[in-house]
């Protein structure tokens, strides 16, 4: 029988950018994140949904969800412990802003050792507002740890082996991995299950400290309510709390800057309706072979 296992899932915050308007970008080329919805990052739900299936094959396991951000980032917190999460841990300090994913990856992996005896790290395979797939192996890296890419499944955990089902490029392949490890996970995994609605109705005061709005109803009830339920304060850590290198982390710790960010709308000069006769297909056809769109 296995063993209950420590699972932390790497979670962000996003800016939407699937649903990118024309505010979106700001004048000096950056992202607009005022005037785009923050979500959770969608293959970083995958991920959690594979935790979650863990936690209930292996009596005893707890999920933690360990995110980076702003305060606001607590949300991501709390929409992981009303899917079914035990607890959560933001990083949030100025600095940390501006991070790369090379000080991305350097502050989760801090964080990591701060909760210590980790079996499994698992993320999604990237976030939408970067794409760059580079997080989830840069921290297997600096925690010397082994990692499993592209995974769309965790068949199973016995004998402190994961055996993963990940999809490549060709085909799928089915590996093995010992614990610890570190896992990436693909939007093509299963989704992940809705907010519980007990849960909601337990967590939804919780917050993290630099949350608290004191003068707002949400925060009043929950310096109200913590003092009698202590799991409605959110864990909150700084550089210091992980002891963190400072110029290892955000800016200063960042060696690649993003020099511009543009927005692209196609739009068709004009359109055209077509009958299925096949002299309009030929005509099609020609005019793009004409135009060298196709051939």
């Amino acid at each position: 029988m296995t063993k209950p296992l420590k699972i932390v899932v790497l979670a962000k915050q996003v800016p939407d950018t699937r649903n990118v308007g024309k505010d979106a970008m700001t004048p000096e080329g950056t992202v607009n994140r005022a005037a785009l919805p923050a979500i959770f990052n969608p293959e970083d739900l995958n991920a959690l949904e594979q935790a979650l299936r863990l936690k209930e094959q292996n009596p005893g396991s707890t999920v933690g969800v360990l995110t980076m951000g702003p305060p606001r980032a607590g949300e991501i917190i709390r929409q992981g412990l009303f899917r079914g999460a035990d607890t959560g841990w933001l990083l949030t300090d100025r600095l940390f802003a501006g991070a790369d994913t090379l000080a991305t990856s350097y502050a989760l992996a801090t964080a990591i050792k701060k909760i210590g005896e980790v079996d499994i790290v698992i993320g999604g395979r990237q976030a939408i507002d970067g794409d760059t797939a580079q997080v989830g192996p840069q921290v297997a890296q600096k925690l010397g740890l082994n990692q499993v890419t592209y995974a769309e499944e965790i068949l199973k955990i016995e004998n402190n082996i994961a055996t993963i089902r990940r999809h490549i490029d060709g085909g799928v392949e089915t590996v093995e991995v010992p614990l610890p490890c570190v896992i990436t996970v693909n939007g093509s995994a299963a989704p992940c299950r809705p907010c519980n609605a007990k849960l909601v109705m337990k967590y939804k005061y919780a917050m993290c400290p630099l949350e608290v709005d004191a003068n707002s109803e949400c925060g009043m009830r929950n310096v109200e309510l913590s003092k009698t339920r202590p799991y409605l304060t959110l864990n909150q850590w700084s550089v210091a709390d992980v002891d963190g290198d400072p110029n290892q982390c955000g800016l200063s710790g960042s060696p690649t800057k993003v020099k511009t960010v543009q927005n692209i709308v196609f739009q068709a000069k004009e359109s055209k309706t077509l009958t299925a006769t096949d002299a309009d297909v030929e005509g099609l056809i020609k005019e793009l072979l004409e135009e060298k769109i196709i051939g």
